[in-house]
């Protein structure tokens, strides 16, 4: 199997099980649905992911890595830290339109985190990851004068939360709001809260 061939079809495996995942469940669906849907052979499936719990912390991997790329740029830009929040909160609508599809995948990822170490390792890792990166971020606008003192541990968990809230609201209420911008504007609320007023 050349390369090109390859990798499509491991993409065509993931999708399957992003849908599969996403319709029925972790629990409900077995490498036979995911190979249907993908319509390859177990050998093509097990070629490419060692077990089902494999394909289901690739998917969450590669949302974060979008994820990350989002707030990579900002964090680089080399502008004070409020213009650098102001960054993130002004990709929150892309983000979240890409994690659109994926909203169910959220709910399962959780799930399944309470019930297998493995992926629960997988879960809470960037959880704890982002919450660094802010409160990192968050110390710097305090060190710079642009940001209120404040505890930037705490900042930083209420940011995550806020993300992860507006996500799960997304989620169980998508038609009443939207809620990429939701988010943008609530970092924006939340960025003003923190802004160190010139005296």
């Amino acid at each position: 199997m050349n390369q090109s061939r390859s990798e499509t079809t491991r993409q065509k495996i993931l999708q399957a099980a992003l849908d599969c995942f996403s319709r029925h469940g972790y629990d409900a669906t077995g490498v036979a649905e995911i190979c249907q849907a993908a319509n390859i052979s177990k050998g093509a499936f097990y070629h490419h992911f060692p077990s089902k719990q494999a394909i289901f912390v690739d998917l969450l991997e590669s949302w974060l890595a979008t994820l990350d790329l989002a707030f990579n740029q900002a964090l680089n830009s080399g502008k004070p830290v409020p213009e650098t929040l102001t960054e993130m909160a002004q990709v929150a609508p892309s983000v979240y339109q890409v994690a659109g599809g994926w909203l169910p995948m959220f709910l399962e990822f959780w799930a399944q985190s309470m019930r297998d170490p493995l992926i629960g390792a997988k879960v809470i890792a960037p959880y704890r990851r982002y919450q660094r990166m802010f409160a990192d971020l968050l110390e710097r606008g305090v060190a710079e004068g642009s940001l209120e003192t404040i505890d930037t541990n705490m900042a930083a968990r209420g940011l995550v939360g806020l993300a992860v809230g507006m996500l799960l609201q997304g989620l169980l209420d998508p038609q009443s709001a939207d809620w990429g911008n939701e988010l943008q504007q609530s970092i924006y609320i939340y960025l003003e809260g923190i802004r160190r007023r010139k005296t």
